[in-house]
């Protein structure tokens, strides 16, 4: 099953992805990090977006879909993938869909953490303070959640009417909690050693 995580941004999204994907087994598909590994080895599309990259510019989105098609047809991602970062408008979304409706598979689930403004906004200024990030002052914040509202939220409506299964999750809890919330969705063990993936299960079965 194709996963989407989505909430705004202090919401803990790529945490979670990545410890779901270390208990499940199912790869965490971060968008970011799948740009940088395609330049890296420098595929075809990895050349492509190398210099759009370099300029600071925005990757396209039909670069950014064939980049995650690429992603999907490799072997792990068989059984399904947890995406992280996309999509994030309804033009994305609606693109993905065209994609993967021409793969024949389709997101599954959508994960939704969300958190009180307040919180969001506490948490950046702490991470502000620890990790020294220059967009993780109250400026920045302000401005990526407006971008957040007016682009980002109304994906989850575009989901809510194509029929497609959202779960709300309270990401306001302590790490572990939320992270279990969110197996317990997914009907996986807790157990950070196990080998079968809930997820790879659930898309075999459909």
């Amino acid at each position: 099953m194709i996963v989407v995580l989505f909430g705004a941004p202090g919401s803990g999204k790529g945490t979670q992805a990545e410890r779901v994907a270390a208990t499940t087994g199912t790869p965490h598909v971060s968008t970011g990090a799948i740009l940088r590994a395609e330049v890296a080895r420098g595929s075809e599309l990895g050349r492509e977006a190398k210099p759009i990259m370099a300029s600071g510019a925005l990757v396209p989105d039909d670069l950014m879909v064939r980049i995650i098609e690429s992603r999907l047809a490799e072997p792990d991602a068989a059984g399904g993938v947890i995406l992280d970062g996309f999509p994030r408008t309804v033009p994305q979304a609606e693109a993905l869909d065209r994609m993967l409706g021409r793969n024949g598979r389709e997101v599954g689930l959508v994960l939704y953490l969300e958190v009180d403004p307040d919180l969001l906004r506490a948490r950046i200024l702490q991470r502000a303070a620890t990790d020294g990030r220059s967009d993780d002052n109250p400026e920045a914040l302000a401005a990526r959640m407006r971008v957040y509202q007016r682009d980002t939220e109304p994906v989850v409506d575009h989901y809510v009417r194509a029929g497609t299964r959202i779960e709300r999750i309270d990401g306001s809890p302590p790490i572990d909690e939320v992270t279990a919330q969110i197996l317990t969705v997914l009907g996986a063990s807790p157990a950070p050693s196990s080998t079968a993936s809930t997820i790879a299960g659930a898309e075999t079965a459909s």
